[in-house]
């Protein structure tokens, strides 16, 4: 525990290559899956009125592939570079 904020420092994790991950996905297979399976309950969530909410669909992006490096599925890099799909807006 960190003495001056009262709060655990960040535990860092070891940087993962691609090469280190026994399957990567594509950010064309990432932009499809969550357009298929990510944006539905963001539209249900935060369009309700038919404006697209461009902040939302950014957000639910970062959230969902800092997810998926989290969980190994892709890499560090892949992670760090990777654009926002167009349904983000």
């Amino acid at each position: 525990m960190c003495a001056l904020v009262g709060i655990d420092p960040p535990r860092h994790r070891s940087k993962s290559m691609a090469s280190n991950l026994e399957t990567v996905i594509l950010w064309r297979d990432a932009a499809r899956i969550f357009e298929e399976e990510v944006l539905p309950y963001i539209i249900a969530e935060h369009e309700q009125d038919g404006v697209i909410d461009s902040i939302a669909r950014h957000e639910a992006w970062n959230n969902w592939t800092d997810a998926l490096c989290k969980d190994g599925e892709i890499s560090d890099w892949q992670y760090e570079n990777w654009t926002h799909p167009p349904c983000c807006g």
